[in-house]
C-alpha cells in the first residue's frame, strides 16, 4: 500500500460509504414489513456475491482453489454476515432501523474485548471506561433492565448478538485473513455465506414469500445487497487504500446518524428521548475508545499510540 492521504476526497468518500451502509438499516426496515429475516440475508448475500464474483474475476482473476483460504473465508461468513444479517434483520422486525444502527455503533467495543480475550490487545483504563459507557447506553436505550423479554427488548439483543459477532470476527480476521486480498475475502465470504443461508432456507424458510413480496420490498433487498453490501465493500477498501484503516474506522460514528436521517426522512422513524440519551452516551464511549478526539484537545498525550 503507497503513501495514505486524508484529504476532502477522502472525507467525501467516508461520508459516501456513512450514507451507503446507514441505508442498509432503511432498506431492512422496509423489506422487514413483507419478508422474514431468512429471505431478506438470503436475498443480499445472494445478490452482493452475484455481483462481487465477476468484479473478482475482471480484477484478480479467479478465485482462490486453497482449502485454508476458505476455511478462513468462512469463519468471516459465519460471524460477519450469516449470523449478524439474520439477527439484525430479525432484529429490525421489533425496533427501528435508526435504533438498530446506534446499537450497531458498539462493534469496536466487543471487538475490543475480542481482540483482549485473543491476547491480540489489551484493556486500557480508556477502554475499560469506554466498555462501561457502552453498556450504559445499551440499558438506557431499552429504558431499563432486561427483565421483560417483550418484542423491543428480544429485538435490542438481537442486535447486540450481532455487534458481538462483528466483533469477534476482529481476532478472527487478524489471525487468519493476513495475505489474503480485501476483495478475494469479500467475495469468498459472500460466496459462502450465500450456500449457507440457501441450506438454511431451504430447512427452516419458505421462498414462496418472494413471489409476494411488491416491487418496493424487492427494490429494497436490492439495494440492501448491490449499494449496502457489494459498493459499500469496494469503497471501504478503497478508502482503506487512500487514507487507512485507522480513517475508515471513523464510519462507525457516522452510520448511526445516517440511518436515522434517512429512516425519519423516508418512512418517518422517530427516537425516543431515552433512545436519544443512550445514543449519545455509545456515541461518546465510541469518541473515548476511539482516542482521536481526545488526543485533539489534549486530554491524552499526542503521542501516545492508538490501543
Amino acid at each position: 500500500m503507497g503513501e495514505t492521504k486524508i484529504d476532502a476526497q477522502s472525507w467525501i468518500l467516508l461520508l459516501v460509504l456513512s450514507l451507503i451502509w446507514g441505508g442498509s438499516f432503511l432498506f431492512i426496515a422496509i423489506a422487514v414489513k413483507e419478508l422474514p429475516a431468512l429471505l431478506i440475508v438470503l436475498a443480499r448475500v445472494g445478490i452482493a456475491a452475484a455481483i462481487l464474483i465477476p468484479v473478482h474475476l475482471l480484477v484478480l482473476g479467479k478465485l482462490p482453489t486453497d482449502l485454508k483460504t476458505w476455511i478462513a473465508c468462512g469463519g468471516m461468513s459465519v460471524m460477519n454476515n450469516v449470523i449478524p444479517f439474520t439477527a439484525i434483520s430479525w432484529g429490525q422486525h421489533h425496533i427501528t432501523g435508526g435504533l438498530a444502527s446506534v446499537i450497531n455503533a458498539t462493534t469496536p467495543m466487543f471487538a475490543a474485548i475480542f481482540m483482549a480475550m485473543a491476547g491480540l490487545e489489551g484493556i486500557t483504563a480508556r477502554k475499560a471506561i469506554a466498555l462501561g459507557l457502552g453498556l450504559a447506553g445499551v440499558l438506557i436505550l431499552k429504558g431499563g433492565g432486561f427483565g421483560d423479554l417483550g418484542a423491543q427488548t428480544l429485538g435490542i439483543l438481537a442486535v447486540v448478538l450481532a455487534s458481538a459477532c462483528y466483533g469477534l470476527s476482529a481476532p478472527w480476521s487478524k489471525t487468519r485473513l493476513t495475505g489474503i486480498p480485501p476483495l478475494t475475502t469479500a467475495t469468498c465470504q459472500l460466496t459462502l455465506s450465500t450456500l449457507m443461508m440457501a441450506v438454511i432456507v431451504g430447512l427452516f424458510g419458505d421462498v414462496q414469500g418472494y413471489w409476494a413480496a411488491s416491487s418496493g420490498t424487492w427494490v429494497s433487498l436490492i439495494l440492501l445487497a448491490a449499494l449496502s453490501t457489494s459498493v459499500a465493500y469496494l469503497l471501504f477498501f478503497r478508502i482503506i487504500a487512500r487514507a487507512g484503516p485507522s480513517f475508515v474506522s471513523l464510519v462507525t460514528m457516522i452510520i448511526p446518524v445516517s440511518a436515522i436521517l434517512l429512516g425519519y426522512a423516508v418512512i418517518g422513524e422517530k427516537l425516543t428521548l431515552h433512545e436519544v440519551v443512550g445514543a449519545l452516551v455509545i456515541g461518546l464511549a465510541l469518541v473515548i475508545i476511539d482516542g482521536r478526539a481526545l488526543k485533539f484537545v489534549g486530554l491524552i498525550p499526542a503521542q501516545s499510540p492508538r490501543p
